[in-house]
C-alpha cells in the first residue's frame, strides 16, 4: 500500500489538494454504505448476465423482434433501478455510464468473437454507443452549474447520435451498398444534423484548435474554387459533402471509425482495466525498486508507466492525465521542480505512443494504410527506433533529474515491501495478458481483433481470479476478494469507455475531414506543391514535410494525427522521392506525435502543467531539452531506412547503433553539466549536439563513425579538462588503455 503523499492531481489544470493516497482515484466506483450498496452491485452484476444472455444466447432461439422487446423491458427495469438506487445527480449519472459501458464493451466483444454482421454495420453501431456515453459521462457539470446551453447541446447530439445511428444500422444495406450515391430529403436532414453534432461534441472534447481543422476542412471541400494555386478545385456541393460524411456510411463511419471498433477499443479497455487492477502501484514499487539502482530511479517511473500505459492509449495528452496524476506530484514530492517533472512526463507519455507491442494504436492504422504489410511487421520495424527513443530519454531524464532529487532512496515513499508470494502473483495478474497478446500476435500470427478480444478476456480473468487465489492462500475472506474484483472490472469497464470516448469522436470527425480531402484531390495537390517548394531536393522536402507533419498535428491524438499526414505527406515520399514505404510512414508517424511537444500549442505540455503547477514556456523548455534527439530521428528513418526495416541484420543494426550514439550524444550536448566557464561549456554543447546529428542522419557510414570518434574525443578531453588535476586524469586514462599503471 502507498503511503500517504502531500499532494495528487485532481484534474489536469485544477490544484492538487491532499488525499489519501498517492493512487486514489476520485472517480472510482463507489458503492453506498449497507443494503443499497449491495442492491446496487447485484443490479449491476445482473446486467452482465443480462447482456451476455442478449448477445451470445438469445439470437440463436428468438427473433429479432421479440430479441428487441426483451431488450427494451430489460433498458426500462435498469433504468428504474439507476433511479430507485441511487439519490443524486451525479450518483445516477455515475451509475447511468457504469451500466451504459456493459453492454457497449460486450458487444464489442460479441463483434470481436462472432463477426456475424458487417464491419461498417457494427461501426455504426459502436459510434452510436460511444456518443451517447459521452454524453452521459460529460452532462453532471452542466446540470450542476445550470449551464442549459451546454446541456441542450449535448442532449441534442445524443439523440441526434441515436436516430441517425439506428436508421443506418437497420437500413444499412440500401444505405451503404443498394444506393451509393444517392440520398433522400429526409437523410440529408439527418446528415445536417448529425453533422452539426459531431462538430459540437468534437469542440467539447478538444476545443476550438480542432474544430477550426474540421470547419477547414468542410469549408475546403465547398469553397475550393476559392484557394490558390494547386489547391484550387471546382468545389464540392452541400449535397455531395453531407452523402460523403453521413448518408453513405463513410465520413465519420469510415474506416478509421471501424478500425477503433474492431481493433483499438478492446485496446483501451485492456488499459481501462490495468489501471482498475492497480496497475499503477505496481510500477510506482518497480521505480522504488529502480532507485536502489540509480539516482534518477523516482523520475524513471514516468518513462515507464507511460512505456506501460502510453503504448495502449490512442492518445499522449490522455496519456500524460493518466498517467501523470501519480507521477508527478511523486516527482514535485521528491524535489523535482515542478517544469522539470511536467516536461518529463509530456516527454515520457509523448514516447510511450511509439513503444510495441500498440504504438498507441497507431500501428493498427500503419498496418491498414500500407499495402501487404501485417501488424506484426509493423511492430518489427518500430523496435530499433523505439530503442533509441528509450535509452535517450532515459539518459535525459536521469541528466535532468538526479540533481534535483532530495532523497533519492525514496525511503518512507512505500510501506512494507511485498511478500515473494504476493509479487509472484501480481507478476502472473499482469504477466499472463500481455503474453497471451505476443503470443497470439507473433506466433500464432492471428488477427489484431482475436488479439484484443483474448487480452481483454484474459486480463479479466486474472484480474479476478488472482486476488481470490491471493486471499485463499492467506486465509482471508474469498467473498470479500471477489466482491472488490468485481467493483475493479465494473470499474475498469468506465475508466476504459472515459479513455475510448475522445479518442473515438477524434478520429470518426478526422476521416469525414480526410474524406472530403481525398475527394477534392488535395493529397496529388500537396504532392506537387511541395516537390516546387523544395526544388526536388530531398533534404528541403523532408524539412518542409516535418514541419507540414507538425501543424497538421496540432491539437490531434496520435492516431488521428498519424492518419492524416499518412494519407496527405506519406504518399509524396513514396511516389515522388522513391523512400521506402517504412520509412516514410514511420517518418510522418513520429513527426506527427512532435505537435503535442512544440509550442505554442504543446497540448501535451499544457496537460502537465496543470497537474504540475509548472510555468507553461519553461515546461516546454525543458520537454525539448529532452526530447530534442526525437526530432532528428525521423530524419535518420530517410537517409537510413534500414533502420525500420523490419529486418535484423548488419545494416540494419549498425545503423540503429549509430543512431543511437548520436541521439546519446545530443542528449549530452544539451542536458550535462559541464563544470566549465560559460565559452567552453556552450561551445561543448554545441560540438555535441552538431556531431550528434552527423552521426544519425549523415547518409555515409564513415562519416557517421568518423563523427563517433569526434564525439569520443570530446568526451575524453572532457573527463580531463574538468577534473580537478588534469594531468593525472589524462595519465590514468592513457594507462587504462595501455595496460600501464604507475606503480
Amino acid at each position: 500500500m502507498v503511503d500517504t503523499t502531500k499532494e495528487t492531481a485532481v484534474s489536469p489544470g485544477s490544484d492538487s489538494t491532499d488525499d489519501e493516497q498517492l493512487l486514489a482515484d476520485s472517480e472510482s466506483l463507489v458503492l453506498a454504505e449497507g443494503s443499497r450498496g449491495r442492491k446496487q452491485l447485484t443490479l449491476l452484476v445482473a446486467a452482465v448476465g443480462f447482456w451476455i444472455f442478449n448477445f451470445w444466447i438469445l439470437p440463436q432461439f428468438l427473433p429479432g423482434t421479440i430479441q428487441a422487446v426483451i431488450v427494451a423491458l430489460g433498458l426500462a427495469v435498469f433504468v428504474g433501478g439507476i433511479l430507485k438506487l441511487s439519490s443524486t445527480v451525479d450518483d445516477r449519472l455515475r451509475f447511468a455510464l457504469l451500466h451504459g459501458s456493459l453492454p457497449f464493451w460486450l458487444s464489442v466483444m460479441w463483434y470481436s468473437s462472432t463477426q456475424l454482421i458487417p464491419r461498417g454495420q457494427f461501426g455504426v453501431a459502436f459510434l452510436g454507443g460511444i456518443l451517447v456515453l459521452y454524453v452521459i459521462s460529460q452532462l453532471a457539470d452542466p446540470i450542476n452549474n445550470r449551464n442549459y446551453l451546454d446541456l441542450f447541446g449535448l442532449l441534442s447530439s445524443a439523440v441526434i447520435a441515436t436516430v441517425t445511428c439506428a436508421y443506418l444500422y437497420t437500413n444499412y444495406q440500401a444505405v451503404a451498398i443498394d444506393s451509393v450515391g444517392r440520398a433522400t430529403q429526409p437523410e440529408l436532414v439527418m446528415a445536417v444534423a448529425f453533422t452539426a453534432a459531431m462538430i459540437f461534441l468534437t469542440w467539447r472534447a478538444f476545443g476550438m484548435t480542432f474544430l477550426v481543422v474540421v470547419l477547414a476542412g468542410i469549408g475546403y471541400g465547398l469553397f475550393g474554387m476559392f484557394a490558390p494555386g494547386a489547391l484550387n478545385h471546382p468545389g464540392l456541393s452541400g449535397t455531395r459533402i453531407l452523402r460523403i460524411l453521413v448518408v453513405s456510411v463513410d465520413g465519420f463511419f469510415g474506416f478509421l471509425n471501424r478500425l477503433v471498433a474492431a481493433w483499438i477499443a478492446l485496446f483501451l479497455l485492456y488499459a481501462g482495466l490495468l489501471k482498475a487492477y492497480g496497475a499503477f502501484d505496481l510500477i510506482l514499487r518497480l521505480a522504488v525498486r529502480s532507485a536502489k539502482y540509480i539516482d534518477s530511479g523516482i523520475a524513471q517511473t514516468a518513462v515507464v508507466a507511460s512505456a506501460v500505459i502510453g503504448s495502449v492509449n490512442g492518445s499522449q495528452t490522455a496519456n500524460a492525465g493518466m498517467t501523470g496524476s501519480f507521477t508527478i506530484p511523486l516527482m514535485k514530492e521528491a524535489g523535482i521542480e515542478p517544469e522539470t517533472a511536467g516536461g518529463i512526463e509530456s516527454v515520457a507519455s509523448t514516447a510511450g505512443q511509439v513503444l510495441p507491442p500498440v504504438m498507441g494504436a497507431g500501428a493498427f492504422v500503419m498496418a491498414s494504410l500500407i499495402t501487404g504489410v501485417s501488424y506484426v511487421d509493423v511492430i518489427i520495424a518500430g523496435l530499433i527506433p523505439a530503442f533509441i527513443l528509450v535509452v535517450s530519454i532515459v539518459i535525459a531524464v536521469h541528466y535532468v533529474a538526479a540533481p534535483q532529487i532530495e532523497d533519492p532512496s525514496m525511503s518512507g515513499l512505500i510501506g512494507d515491501p511485498l511478500p515473494t508470494q504476493q509479487i509472484v502473483l501480481e507478476a502472473i495478474k499482469y504477466g499472463v495478458p500481455l503474453a497471451v497478446l505476443i503470443f497470439i500476435l507473433g506466433v500464432l500470427q492471428w488477427t489484431v481483433m482475436t488479439a484484443a478480444l483474448y487480452t481483454s478476456v484474459s486480463m479479466i480473468l486474472f484480474g479476478i481470479g488472482i486476488p481470490i487465489i491471493s486471499a485463499a492462500l492467506n486465509r482471508e475472506s474469498i467473498i470479500t476478494a471477489f466482491i472488490d474484483t468485481i467493483k475493479q472490472t465494473l470499474d475498469g469497464a468506465r475508466e476504459g469507455v472515459i479513455v475510448l470516448a475522445p479518442v473515438a469522436i477524434i478520429l470518426a470527425s478526422i476521416n469525414g475531414v480526410v474524406d472530403i480531402l481525398q475527394t477534392t484531390g488535395v493529397p496529388t495537390a500537396i504532392s506537387l506543391t511541395l516537390i516546387e517548394l523544395s526544388g526536388g531536393v530531398l533534404l528541403i522536402a523532408v524539412i518542409l514535410a516535418m514541419i507540414i507533419c507538425i501543424l497538421l498535428g496540432l491539437g490531434m491524438p496520435t492516431t488521428a494525427a498519424y492518419t492524416i499526414v499518412a494519407l496527405l505527406i506519406a504518399p509524396t515520399l513514396i511516389n515522388q522521392f522513391f523512400i521506402p514505404d517504412f520509412a516514410s510512414h514511420f517518418f510522418v508517424f513520429y513527426a506527427a506525435i512532435l505537435a503535442g511537444l512544440t509550442p505554442p500549442i504543446a497540448t501535451c505540455v499544457a496537460v502537465t502543467c496543470g497537474i504540475s503547477g509548472g510555468g507553461f514556456w519553461t515546461s516546454c523548455r525543458e520537454a525539448l531539452k529532452i526530447s530534442a534527439p526525437l526530432f532528428v530521428l525521423p530524419f535518420a528513418f530517410i537517409y537510413h531506412p534500414e533502420i525500420v526495416s523490419g529486418v535484423f541484420n548488419y545494416a540494419s543494426l549498425s545503423a540503429g547503433a549509430l543512431a543511437l550514439v548520436g541521439a546519446i550524444s545530443i542528449i549530452h550536448g544539451i542536458n550535462y553539466r559541464f563544470a566549465f566557464g560559460r565559452a567552453p561549456k556552450y561551445g561543448l554543447r554545441v560540438a555535441f549536439f552538431v556531431l550528434g546529428i552527423v552521426v544519425m542522419v549523415y547518409p555515409e557510414q564513415l562519416v557517421q563513425l568518423g563523427g563517433v570518434a569526434a564525439i569520443g574525443a570530446l568526451y575524453m578531453l572532457q573527463i580531463v579538462a574538468g577534473s580537478a588535476a588534469p594531468l593525472d586524469t589524462l595519465k590514468g586514462i592513457v594507462g587504462t588503455v595501455t595496460g600501464r599503471r604507475d606503480q
